[in-house]
């Protein structure tokens, strides 16, 4: 009887010491704070592969890009080179290391988020994802992202002509340069973990980023004006280091892909609450508020329309560029 029951706390011991050994941790990095849009999907995407996994597999979510110093391209250099597990930003800076992903940013050719949603899905969104091993990295989804406004401490835009000799803070990406520059703006391409301050400085006079940002980032407290503009669309890149990946358990790579496709569907549902929540916070800390009429709307429109040959060019794959205008004809 007791080398039975001592055979039993043999078995159980070697049984509870492999439990723990399968146990992972996994870091995952957002670029903006911990009450910010993405910083709460990076943490119900976390919520759902413990839930998946009987908390076998823990993700632990670090904002403000603090764990790449704030610097969004070491971010993905150090992503591809295994000193950062998992990341989460944008495809604009994605565009820098592929131009592809130029693509979903032509501005004005999505008709709303949902159309944005439906290209995500797709298979150029699936494509743009397969690319990301050309760098180095593993694309487990796309998400979407709220179309971008403009903020400025000036006056409120309702022309392409308010924006002249306007210092704009804009990504590191040629397009948001071409874009502004074509409308007279003086556009300057700034990390974003610099904003806040040159804003506060007058370094730039404004900056275009979907309306939840002035409410994390609180740019409120240094900007006056919030124009309804929805110029540019982008999405959020999930991307994974490779090795990482494949040295996880089979059960746990399938979590990951699971809870990603469900996160977007979480954001589908979330997002709209969101924005209009953080149009209030605006409202409450002071900003005016103003949303382009469908004529004012015409003269931006124009402005992008005029480019499309430089856009098509920054894009550095005509085939993707017709496939995603083609598909935007007809979704």
């Amino acid at each position: 009887m007791k080398i039975s029951k001592l055979y039993g706390l043999a078995l159980a011991a070697t049984m509870l010491v492999a439990s723990i050994a399968q146990a992972e941790t996994l870091t995952l990095s957002t670029p903006d704070a911990d009450n910010s849009e993405i910083t709460l999907s990076a943490n119900k995407f976390a919520e759902l592969v413990s839930k998946k996994t009987d908390g076998k597999l823990k993700i632990k979510v670090f904002p403000n890009g603090t764990l790449y110093g704030g610097d969004p391209s070491a971010g993905v250099k150090q992503l591809a080179g295994g000193s950062l597990d998992m990341l989460l930003n944008s495809t604009s800076l994605y565009a820098t290391f592929n131009p592809k992903f130029t693509a979903i940013a032509i501005p004005y050719q999505f008709r709303d988020i949902d159309q944005l949603r439906v290209y995500l899905d797709s298979e150029l969104g699936k494509e743009l994802s397969g690319d990301l091993s050309k760098i180095g990295i593993l694309g487990l989804d796309l998400w979407s992202r709220p179309l971008r406004q403009i903020t400025n401490s000036k006056a409120p835009i309702k022309s392409p002509v308010d924006l002249k000799g306007m210092k704009l803070r804009v990504p590191n990406n040629p397009l948001w340069v071409e874009f502004f520059g074509a409308m007279g703006a003086a556009p300057t391409p700034m990390a974003f973990a610099e904003v806040y301050n040159a804003l506060q400085l007058k370094v730039v006079d404004g900056q275009e980023n979907p309306v939840n940002v002035p409410v994390s980032a609180k740019l409120y407290e240094v900007q006056k004006y919030l124009t309804i503009s929805n110029h540019i669309a982008d999405a959020w890149v999930l991307g994974m280091n490779p090795a990482r990946f494949e040295g996880l358990d089979e059960g746990f790579k399938t979590a990951l892909k699971e809870a990603a496709v469900e996160t977007e569907a979480w954001k589908a549902q979330n997002d709209a609450a969101d924005i209009d929540k953080s149009l209030e916070t605006l409202k409450k800390n002071g900003m005016e508020i103003n949303t382009l009429t469908d004529d004012e709307r015409k003269a931006f429109v124009a402005v992008a329309v005029g480019l499309s040959a430089k856009f098509s060019a920054l894009v550095k794959d005509q085939a993707f560029f017709d496939k995603t205008q083609a598909f935007l004809r007809t979704n």
